[in-house]
């Protein structure tokens, strides 16, 4: 009885070690049992840990969001600065090159590192004194004049001209009516960019002038419809725009898109000897071509003796 006793209780005794050995034995499958319950709070207790993750990445990227837009706007700033920007057209006096209500892109980096403007250039200057007097100003919201502070609008507050660069520094540039315009004894071949049916000069003749040192002698290609260079010849500086007073050099037509084109320099600005340099380098040129003759022929008269003796 005693060892029918002992084995008895020998079989519980091995159930409860097995349980506590592997309890995913005896509740595997049956539904209700702990094991399942657990595993339901640990699916749960891991969705519930994503969906606070996820919503801590969104707070995240609205609390980095006015960071991202003051970057944004202070790298539009110094765009607008130092390298790029827009300016509006807002006459026709450089047609058809540039139409009413184009959007040009200005090049503002190549100044700073002493570019000149160049011949057949198309650049936008501040007003040198009275050329835009009485002129009306726009009237700007405060959207459109903070856009305009970072340079995505053009800004109505700046007095600025837009025009094509003729003449620059040294130069002589004159325009008889009837004829071309003359740079350096060297006439000019416009008819690629001047408004179609426009004279070159008929309406103001000039010259010729002398275009002082750092200064440009401007023209817009809707020659009949310009209040240029000629028609501000009463003012200081008889009519030519300090290289001071410009902003930088258009390169680039970027509204609207179906007019999307760059602004080169007309090849008739390439012409060989249209530089006011090779003028004046030519007559020192032809001095020394015809000195050296001579130099050579008054030494062998003063050696010639002196070896034959």
């Amino acid at each position: 009885m005693a060892v029918g006793s002992r084995s008895g209780q020998e079989g519980p005794e091995e159930g409860r070690e097995q349980l506590a050995e592997s309890p995913e034995a005896l509740t595997d499958g049956v539904p209700g049992m702990p094991g399942e319950v657990m595993e339901d709070e640990r699916t749960h207790r891991g969705g519930r840990s994503r969906r606070q993750r996820q919503r801590g990445q969104q707070r995240s990227f609205w609390k980095e969001l006015p960071l991202l837009v003051v970057i944004a706007l202070a790298l539009a700033l110094v765009i607008k600065t130092f390298l790029v920007q827009a300016f509006s057209i807002p006459s026709d006096s450089m047609q058809d090159t540039l139409q009413r209500g184009d959007r040009v892109l200005v090049d503002k980096l190549t100044p700073w590192f002493g570019s000149e403007p160049q011949r057949g250039e198309v650049v936008v200057f501040h007003d040198p004194g009275g050329w835009l007097e009485g002129e009306p100003t726009p009237q700007q919201n405060v959207v459109q004049k903070g856009l305009s502070f970072i340079g995505l609008m053009p800004s109505a507050e700046e007095k600025d001209l837009i025009k094509r660069v003729i003449a620059v520094g040294g130069d002589t540039v004159s325009c008889k009516k009837g004829g071309p315009v003359v740079v350096n004894g060297h006439a000019l071949s416009e008819s690629g960019y001047i408004f179609p049916g426009n004279t070159p000069c008929d309406d103001m003749p000039f010259g010729p002038i002398k275009v002082p040192q750092g200064r440009i002698w401007v023209m817009g290609d809707h020659r009949q419809d310009s209040s240029d260079s000629r028609y501000h010849q009463n003012l200081p500086g008889n009519g030519t725009v300090s290289t001071k007073d410009v902003v930088g050099r258009a390169f680039v037509v970027a509204w609207p898109v179906n007019r999307w084109h760059i602004l080169g320099v007309p090849g008739t600005f390439d012409q060989s000897g249209l530089s006011a340099a090779a003028l004046t380098a030519a007559p020192g040129a032809a001095g020394v071509a015809g000195a050296v003759p001579l130099v050579l022929w008054r030494r062998r008269r003063l050696t010639g003796p002196g070896t034959a003796g």
